[in-house]
């Protein structure tokens, strides 16, 4: 099953630009955007990150404000400030073992950057891993991480799989199957998320006075280190 799925990525796998590098750097800034933000929404914003921020040290050197601006459109803006802290840390004190250790990084990313980074003899498991190995009952290796990813993402669909499509129906136990809906986010409209997008968006255009402001918006920015509060006036951090 596994070779038929090397077979397939082969010739499918998606041409990616964070694949091209084995920086470790470059893997974590593409695994951390990707976390909650679909491919090709990462895609440009990665490029352009990178040519900015080419190194841990650049971002490290960089005015937080600076990364939080970068970062608007990506979604879940504490991300930047974790990717921040990560590289004035390594920075600082080289990378750790356990790259857990970092603010912001979890089990699936630390295994993915030893993985695309270090060639490390680990699979990353993420909901598309997880989907494929459950469905077809079988333990995929370390080789097959970039492809699982693919296949998930493009044949192995989480509700309605392509199975005819797939280079591991003729083997697959869930082949022809149909699965309920995940439980999906609420809606942005109208939800606490998009006041806090709002708010921020307010203040990366300039400082603004707190009254000015949806207060209990900027009060859960500045607990994620988004924003700052000096005598009454809320900017981004420096």
């Amino acid at each position: 099953m596994e070779d038929a799925l090397l077979t397939w990525f082969d010739s499918n796998g998606r041409d990616l630009p964070w694949r091209r590098t084995n920086d470790p750097y470059s893997v974590l800034v593409s695994e951390v955007m990707l976390q909650q933000t679909q491919v090709e929404r990462v895609r440009p914003r990665y490029v352009a990150w990178i040519e900015r921020w080419p190194t841990v040290q650049a971002l490290a050197d960089a005015p937080l404000a600076d990364v939080i601006k970068a970062w608007r459109g990506l979604g879940y803006d504490r991300r930047a400030v974790n990717l921040h802290r990560a590289a004035t840390h390594i920075a600082a004190h080289g990378w750790p073992d356990d790259l857990t250790d970092l603010p912001g990084v979890g089990r699936y990313t630390a295994d993915a950057v030893a993985r695309f980074a270090h060639q490390a003899a680990v699979l990353p498991i993420d909901v598309n891993v997880s989907r494929i190995q459950e469905r077809t009952g079988f333990k995929f290796t370390h080789r097959s991480a970039a492809a699982l990813m693919d296949l998930g993402a493009t044949i192995c669909l989480a509700r309605v799989p392509r199975c005819g499509e797939c280079p591991l129906t003729g083997t697959c136990p869930a082949r022809g199957r149909r699965f309920e809906p995940a439980r999906k986010q609420s809606p942005f409209e109208g939800s606490f998320r998009q006041r806090r997008s709002r708010t921020l968006q307010e203040v990366s255009e300039s400082a603004r006075q707190l009254e000015q402001l949806d207060e209990e918006a900027v009060r859960a920015l500045e607990r994620d280190g988004l924003v700052a509060i000096v005598d009454g006036i809320v900017r981004l951090p420096s």
